[in-house]
């Protein structure tokens, strides 16, 4: 062939290369364009949002809250619903926005590129790490400085307006009565504002929480701060009326009162009465529950869940208890195979015992099932970050304490997946640093084959493992052997009758139950309001607030019910779909001479890189310091899992690297993987 009739026929070829690359950033650009527009409008909504807060209290909000109420009262949604609809509609706008930008966002959210120089993150940075609200972050801190303003100018301008409207002729116990009255009802409405907060950090799989990529057992720190807050408004709310009432001499008659129209005092009594003690139960320091190792390993197959190394589950043995759901954090890769999740449950308890029992039951012993008996697992979630951030940085220090190593597994066998199987990653520098009290919990790390994940990994990775055995002046007799880690672990899969209802692992669905939940609402209140309320004239405004209460459950429990079912069916059909496959074959196509060749030497580099350490604790501020002069000017991240006292030794010393830091020294960024519930 001529080369013109080469050249000739290579033409449409490139031209066809051409068009579509032009149709692919065309794409991209629409979906760029689609994710600025939608963020900007959410910014604006958020923004105005806020403002209202601020504006509510001055002579000016306060025409605008007339005109609002004066312009709604009368519409479906009568005087209770306009109140809610002023301060929840912003987030309801919210909300809805967010799914289509979760959505047209995807994976292209996880930016796994390296950064060219090193810098702070607000969200990484801890500043306080030693007060009653453990470590917190320079943004968490500015959002606490913000909050602080709010109410301190709340408080400014409603006592403004107080002190506006005394006269020099007031009797001085009425004036101190009128005072109390307008004090009380102002600092309620504060706390009503603190309220309109309180329950969005605490919504699990909550597309708001997503949208900012905060999982909500973080979060719920958030509320608990939010709640001692608004309980304190409440308090001193409920306090000045009741004196004030007392110095009138007419409380009694005040308390119980309840009337048709306008607001009732009673019910606030109730309520009040209610908060109390919830926020007196609230303060006893109930102990944390971390995730844990050893002991149990479950396996659990044909699971089709979108998770990540971060993720944990809440875990249901209908066996053992219908109502009891026990939260674990995951301790496989999702590169572990597709339909494939394990937890390490360590024996704390009599609801982990009696499943050690039951998985264990292979001897006839009358516990609670006999052998071969199947186990229904029911699995809530996943939960946690919508996004694998330990892949993000490329230098990596993972501190653990004692239970605290299950997550940490989970991210180093994601890690060793994506290097061998050439998938995004940055981490290149791994530090462990693992602190236990007896060394019966070391097997744990052979949980992990690492040499059959990556055979050559530690020719790709600079791994090291630093081991504290704090209550063990020197090694056990057996050291030296080869220990197997005690695993208990069979497989609960699709023959053991798995139950599986995704919390967090789907967008679609997240926001269909969402909008669904959302226009079920109206669309209930619409018939509500012209078949009944219309219709028979219903007039008490409590009565009204309770049927618009009811209409809220309904639509969640209806409206979203059937999206849940829905949703629920559509992973039990697609699993089932699945049944037979798993994407635990890479290792299969492995030659096995390949893996038995590089076995024992990469045991032997393996063990070169682990250091135990007897009778010692982890001396945080020489780790710090040798990292910074081995490492250099680069982004450290710092994932800490375990005990608060950990968690403010590790953020202690990160706060100190990074005000003393020289240039050539690295940015640590701190990251805690532990919550409480």
């Amino acid at each position: 062939m001529a080369v013109d009739d080469i050249l000739h026929t290579s033409h449409p070829l490139l031209h066809s290369n051409v068009a579509h690359a032009n149709n692919n950033n065309k794409n991209i650009n629409f979906v760029s364009l689609a994710k600025w527009v939608l963020k900007f409008t959410m910014w604006i909504v958020f923004l105005a949002w806020v403002a209202l807060f601020f504006v509510i209290p001055t002579d000016f909000g306060s025409e605008l809250y007339a005109d609002w109420i004066g312009a709604t009262n009368e519409t479906l949604f009568g005087y209770t619903g306009s109140y809610l609809l002023l301060y929840s509609g912003p987030i309801i706008i919210i909300a809805f926005l967010a799914v289509p930008y979760l959505l047209i966002s995807g994976e292209d959210q996880l930016q796994v590129q390296e950064k060219k120089t090193p810098r702070f993150r607000l969200w990484t940075f801890p500043v306080l790490v030693d007060g009653p609200l453990g470590v917190v972050s320079a943004a968490e801190l500015i959002g606490i400085i913000l909050f602080i303003v709010f109410v301190i100018w709340d408080v400014y301008v409603y006592t403004a307006v107080i002190l506006g409207t005394l006269t020099d002729d007031m009797d001085p116990l009425d004036l101190c009565c009128f005072i109390m009255l307008r004090l009380g009802l102002h600092f309620g409405t504060i706390g009503l504002d603190c309220l309109a907060f309180l329950f969005l950090p605490v919504a699990r799989g909550s597309i708001l929480l997503r949208l900012i990529d905060i999982p909500f057992e973080q979060a719920t720190r958030y509320h608990v701060w939010l709640g001692h807050l608004t309980m304190l408004l409440f308090t001193l709310h409920g306090l000045l009326y009741a004196i004030a009432w007392t110095i009138e001499g007419h409380i009694l008659d005040e308390m119980f009162q309840w009337v048709d129209l306008g607001v009732s005092h009673f019910p606030g009594v109730i309520s009040l009465a209610a908060g109390l003690l919830m926020w007196m139960t609230s303060l006893h320091p109930f102990p944390c529950f971390y995730v844990v190792p050893i002991v149990v390993t479950l396996f659990l197959n044909n699971v089709d869940l979108q998770y990540n190394a971060l993720s944990f589950i809440f875990l249901q043995v209908r066996e053992l208890s219908w109502l009891q759901w026990h939260p674990f954090s995951v301790s496989s890769s999702p590169l572990d195979g597709k339909y494939h999740l394990s937890v390490l449950i360590k024996v704390i308890g009599e609801w982990t015992e009696e499943l050690r029992g039951n998985i264990l039951n292979s001897s006839g012993a009358d516990l609670h099932l006999r052998p071969q008996t199947k186990i229904t697992a029911s699995i809530e979630g996943p939960y946690g970050h919508e996004l694998p951030y330990h892949l993000m940085y490329k230098n990596l220090i993972l501190v653990a304490g004692g239970v605290g190593i299950s997550p940490f597994l989970a991210i180093l066998s994601d890690i060793l997946h994506r290097t061998r199987e050439g998938k995004p990653c940055l981490p290149r520098n791994i530090l462990i640093v693992w602190a236990v009290k007896r060394s019966n919990e070391l097997p744990l790390l052979s949980t992990n084959n690492m040499e059959l994940i990556c055979p050559f990994f530690l020719d790709k990775l600079n791994l090291e493992i630093h081991i504290f055995v704090t209550q063990e002046s020197q090694p056990p007799l057996e050291e030296g052997q080869v220990q197997e880690a005690t695993n208990s672990s069979p497989s609960v899969s699709n023959n053991y009758s798995m139950s599986v209802l995704v919390g967090t692992g789907n967008n679609i669905w997240s926001g269909l139950y969402v909008i669904s939940s959302t226009l079920g609402f109206v669309i209930l209140l619409y018939l509500l309001d012209t078949f009944y309320i219309n219709s028979y004239d219903i007039s008490p405004w409590w009565y009204k607030g309770l049927l618009l209460l009811i209409c809220m459950l309904a639509s969640v429990f209806i409206f979203g019910g059937v999206v849940v079912g829905l949703w629920h069916l559509w992973e039990r059909q697609n699993a089932a779909r699945e049944a037979c496959k798993d994407d635990r074959i890479m290792v299969e196509k492995m030659q096995h001479n390949e893996i038995v060749a590089h076995t024992d030497s990469c045991q032997q580099n393996l063990a070169s890189s682990i250091k135990t350490y007897y009778g010692s604790r982890p001396d945080f501020k020489d780790i710090f310091g040798d990292i910074s002069e081995k490492w250099g000017c680069v982004d450290v991240g710092v994932i800490v899992c375990g005990p608060p006292s950990l968690q403010t030794s590790v953020a202690k010393e990160i706060r100190s690297q990074n005000i003393k830091r020289q240039r050539h020294h690295p940015i640590f960024h701190f990251n805690s993987h532990s919550f409480d519930l």
